[in-house]
């Protein structure tokens, strides 16, 4: 099913992604919100007068208030106003969703200052499109002239508001950057007024965006908005290998799903027991080398007084069950209990090929010494025949004649 905003807008233009409503991330903007109430015919008697706008996709999101004489539904491109020009964004949200949408981001309704011009005319949208092919040479430039002047900082991302009079450059930095040189040189190379703004690693993955190592859009850039931090211990519990270059994301830092399924792990490990790093039998100590978690299961390399090894799964209830003997100063003849022990009267029969593996016969092989032998009565032959050749290629015509006499 497609998102609402496949469908047409009141200017003409059709919404959305063009995708004939085969898209499947829910929008085309980050961060998208599916408004529902636009689509069903309600009619709303005192309608909400504040409406969420998009810009760049997505990048940002803000509130605007929407005059009377404005129609502008969910999907349309408007013309807000902004400090000191004007800018073109997307209607996202309007009516009572975004009411619930300003408390969940804790934005009170006298916070919202600015208005809603008017819808977007094809002007307004030429305008916007060429401030956004000015921002990719605008960020190689701005990373030129940042590492000109010897700063330490990553100009991320660029963006251009539509009156082409303001642009916003995203950047990050390790600690405090003394920018006022830059801030000029960027003045008078791109002739906009600059808005220097320092974001994290993560908020610039979503900003820019991209696939993850599981197929899918990264989470920071289509419905993640919180970034809490992530430790190699999330990795720990859930016994995955702490290989840096599998745990980190795009970003350079850990993956935010390292913490989407922790919870079920820790509740999984309290049925655990612990100290059971080393178990104690009659037949030696045995160490435990992993862990399967929901299945409840516990592997432990065996050694025998022979010196030979073996690996046992046991239950968490039979491990906690060895555990109470050891601390009482006892040991078990085994590791696992009796009931997985076999009978001596019972039907198994373990010489039975039961891997299924077919039994090939052994191979015939020569010796080293014969192999040496014929290779050398061989090379006499050979050499034999070769003389001969060479004998038959020297002679002349002469010869043959007086072969045949």
């Amino acid at each position: 099913m497609g998102c609402e905003g496949c469908a047409t807008a009141t200017n003409g233009s059709p919404k959305g992604c063009k995708s004939n409503g085969g898209c499947s991330t829910g929008g085309c903007n980050k961060l998208n919100t599916f408004d529902w109430i636009s689509v069903m015919d309600i009619h709303d008697a005192v309608a909400f007068d504040i409406v969420e706008v998009s810009f760049k996709s997505g990048a940002t999101k803000e509130f605007f208030k929407m005059p009377e004489n404005v129609h502008a539904v969910t999907g349309d491109k408007v013309v807000v106003d902004d400090v000191g020009g004007y800018n073109v964004g997307q209607v996202t949200l309007s009516g009572e969703l975004v009411r619930l949408q300003m408390r969940k981001k804790k934005v009170k309704e006298d916070a919202v200052l600015h208005e809603v011009i008017r819808v977007a005319h094809q002007r307004d949208l030429e305008k916007m499109q060429e401030a956004r092919e000015l921002e990719k040479p605008a960020m190689v430039k701005a990373r030129a002239m940042a590492r000109t002047l010897g700063l330490e900082m990553k100009v991320g991302d660029v963006e251009f508001r539509a009156d082409l009079r303001k642009a916003t450059f995203y950047y990050t930095a390790e600690g405090r950057i003394d920018f006022r040189e830059l801030v000029r040189s960027y003045a008078r190379e791109f002739r906009v007024k600059v808005e220097m703004r320092q974001i994290g690693a993560r908020q610039e993955s979503g900003r820019i965006g991209g696939l993850g190592p599981c197929g899918r859009e990264l989470c920071c850039s289509t419905w993640l908005t919180d970034f809490k931090s992530v430790s190699t211990s999330a990795a720990r519990y859930q016994n995955l290998s702490i290989n840096q270059s599998k745990l980190s994301g795009q970003c350079g830092r850990l993956k935010c799903c390292l913490n989407y399924e922790l919870d079920t792990y820790l509740d999984a490990l309290k049925d655990f027991p612990k100290k059971v790093d080393k178990l104690f039998t009659e037949q030696g100590k045995a160490h435990m080398i992993k862990m399967d978690i929901f299945k409840r299961q516990m592997y432990y390399m065996m050694e025998d007084k022979r010196g030979r090894r073996q690996v046992v799964s046991l239950d968490v209830d039979r491990v906690k069950e060895i555990k109470a003997m050891n601390q009482d100063g006892k040991k078990p003849e085994t590791l696992q209990s009796a009931s997985f022990m076999p009978e001596e009267d019972s039907d198994i029969d373990f010489e039975s090929n039961v891997t299924g593996v077919v039994d090939l016969p052994k191979e015939k092989r020569k010796s080293k010494r014969g192999r040496r032998k014929g290779r050398g009565r061989n090379s006499n032959n050979n050499n034999k025949g070769r003389g001969s050749s060479s004998k038959n290629k020297e002679r002349g015509p002469s010869d043959r004649g007086n072969n045949k006499k």
